[in-house]
C-alpha cells in the first residue's frame, strides 16, 4: 500500500481545469518529483493533498485513508505537511513564532520545544536568527524556515513546492542537501521544483504533467535520459 494515492484526480479553479484526471502514487521513504511547464498543475496537486483546494472528482488515500473531503488541520494531524511555493513565512512574525505556528496541532508544548531546538540543531542559521523577524531574513533563510515550520507538525510526508524558486545556486546546492538528508532520515517527500535535472538527479521516481494531466513517469534515473524529457524540460 501506497503511502500516498491520487485516483483520478480533477480540480477546478471557476472555469478553468487545472488538473485532469490525474492518478499517481508515492511509496513510503521515496522522494517523487512533478515536473512541468508553469501552469500544469503541480501547485493544484499539491495543495489537493493538503486540502487547501477541493477536488471535482477523484480520490485521495494517505496511508490507507480517504482524505479526499478530510478538514486541512486534520490532513496535517494525520501526517501531511507543506512548504509552499514562495515560502509564506509571517513576516511580521519572529523565527521562534513560525516554528511554534508550525507545531500548532501538536498537544506537548515540551515536546513543541525540543522539535523547535532541533531545528535549530539542523538549521543552524535559523538559530542564530531566532528573534529576528521573518520577513528580515535572506530568501535562502526564508525557505529554510518554511521547511522547518513544515517538519514542526512531525509529518510521514512532506509536500516541498519550488523550493529553489528565486535563490542563488550555492543556496540551491544547500536546500537539496537538506532534502537529501531529511529523506535519509525516513521524511516522504513529493516534491514540484523548476530545476528538473536537480530535482530528478535526486529523486527515486519522477511525474510529468502537461496541461493539468500526466503524460510521463517512471524510474528518475531512467527518464534523465529520455529524449522527450530531454528536448522538452532538461535543455537537451
Amino acid at each position: 500500500m501506497a503511502l500516498l494515492e491520487i485516483e483520478n484526480l480533477s480540480v477546478n479553479y471557476g472555469g478553468v481545469q487545472a488538473v485532469r484526471g490525474l492518478s499517481l502514487r508515492v511509496e513510503e521513504g521515496e522522494v517523487v518529483t512533478l515536473i512541468g511547464a508553469n501552469g500544469a498543475g503541480k501547485t493544484t496537486t499539491l495543495r489537493a493533498v493538503s486540502r487547501m483546494v477541493r477536488p471535482r472528482e477523484g480520490r485521495l488515500s494517505f496511508a490507507g485513508r480517504d482524505i479526499t473531503r478530510t478538514a486541512p488541520d486534520e490532513v496535517v494531524r494525520l501526517g501531511v505537511a507543506q512548504s509552499p511555493e514562495g515560502r509564506q513565512v509571517l513576516a511580521r512574525q519572529s523565527v521562534q513564532d513560525n516554528l511554534e505556528l508550525g507545531g500548532y496541532t501538536r498537544k506537548s508544548a515540551a515536546d513543541v520545544r525540543a522539535d523547535i531546538s532541533r531545528m535549530y540543531e539542523r538549521f543552524p542559521r535559523l538559530g542564530e536568527r531566532r528573534n529576528q523577524l521573518a520577513g528580515t531574513l535572506s530568501g535562502g533563510e526564508q525557505q529554510m524556515l518554511a521547511i522547518a515550520r513544515a517538519l514542526m507538525s512531525r509529518p510521514r510526508l512532506l509536500l516541498l513546492d519550488e523550493p529553489s524558486l528565486g535563490l542563488a545556486p550555492i543556496i540551491v546546492r544547500e536546500i537539496f542537501s537538506i532534502i537529501r538528508e531529511l529523506n535519509d532520515d525516513g521524511t516522504t517527500i513529493l516534491l514540484v521544483e523548476q530545476n528538473a535535472r536537480l530535482a530528478m538527479g535526486q529523486s527515486h521516481r519522477t511525474y510529468v504533467l502537461e496541461a493539468g494531466a500526466l503524460t510521463l513517469e517512471g524510474e528518475s534515473a531512467a527518464m534523465l535520459n529520455d529524449e522527450r524529457v530531454l528536448h522538452a524540460y532538461l535543455g537537451g
